[in-house]
Order: structure tokens, then sequence, then C-alpha cells
């Protein structure tokens, strides 16, 4: 094993890890699994058992090692009754959409008491995502009157909702 240069060895791994990536394991599963079947052909070479194909046996030692580690996972998987199984529903309740939907009313209210600019500025940055040089270039101003706009209405939003 260590006369072929160390690239080589390096592509071999990374082949063995896509092709067992490609079978579902994550890619810390496959680099176990790799290290296991690189110390298995350790072994077999310190045992004097010539291997005549060690990407080859690197390859199949770890695609039989994740079938294996697969067939004990799923082996150790406890069998239910359907009848038995308790579903719970994530949805919320009837009380939870009405009030969401009355706090969206009351902060649009609070948005619609704010300048035009300060709304503007606020939703660039809130509810679009655009960092604060962004902005200020498509608004032309300044970063520092951006976060001044982002500031003020941040803090009578919060007052608005506050007294809600």
């Amino acid at each position: 094993m260590s006369a072929r240069p160390l690239k080589n060895w390096q592509d071999v791994l990374a082949r063995v890890r896509g092709a067992l990536r490609r079978r579902g394991r994550t890619e810390h599963e496959a680099e176990d699994l790799v290290q296991e079947a690189w110390l298995r052909l350790a072994r077999y070479e310190d045992e004097k058992q010539p291997v005549e194909k060690p990407e080859a046996f690197l390859m199949r030692t770890a695609l039989n090692l994740s079938i294996d580690t697969h067939r004990m996972n799923s082996g150790r998987g406890e069998h239910m009754l359907l009848e038995d199984v308790v579903l719970i529903d994530t949805t919320p309740s009837t009380e939870a959409v009405l009030l969401a939907r009355e706090r969206m009313a009351r902060l649009t209210q609070g948005l619609g008491r704010l300048s035009e600019k300060t709304r503007d500025v606020f939703l660039a940055n809130r509810l679009d995502g655009l960092p604060y040089t962004e902005i200020a270039k498509l608004h032309g101003i300044s970063v520092a009157t951006v976060q001044y706009h982002v500031a003020k209405a941040t803090l009578r939003l919060t007052s608005w909702m506050e007294g809600w």
C-alpha cells in the first residue's frame, strides 16, 4: 500500500466516499466506513495476505460495511401497530390563527403610521432581506440614514404592538 503515491489513495478514498454518499450515507457515516475499510485492508497486509486489487477491496469492503450497518440498525427498530401510534396535530388552533391575523392587522396599521421613506427602508431590510448598503444605494441615502430609519421603525412598531 505504501508503494503507491498518496494522491492516488486520496482519489481512491474520495471515490469510495462518493459511492457511499450516493447510497444514502451522510458525510460522517461515509468517512467512518472508509476508515474501517482502510483498517481492514491494512490488517490483511499486516497478516501477509496479499490483496491483488486494493482499490476494489476498499470499495467492496466499505459497501459491505454500509449494508451491514443498515441491516443492524433496521433490525433494532421496534415494530408498532398503527393503532398504538399517537398522531400529533401540529396545525395551529383556530384561536391561534385568529390572534395571528389580529396581530398582523395591528402591525399593518403600525406600518401605515410610518412615513413612506421609513416604511420602505424598513421593509426592504426586514421583509426583503436587503443589506443596509444596498438599501442606501437604492434610495440614494447614506448607510447611517438607513440605520436611522430601521431603528426608528423598529422602535415605533414595538411601541405600537406593545400597547395592544
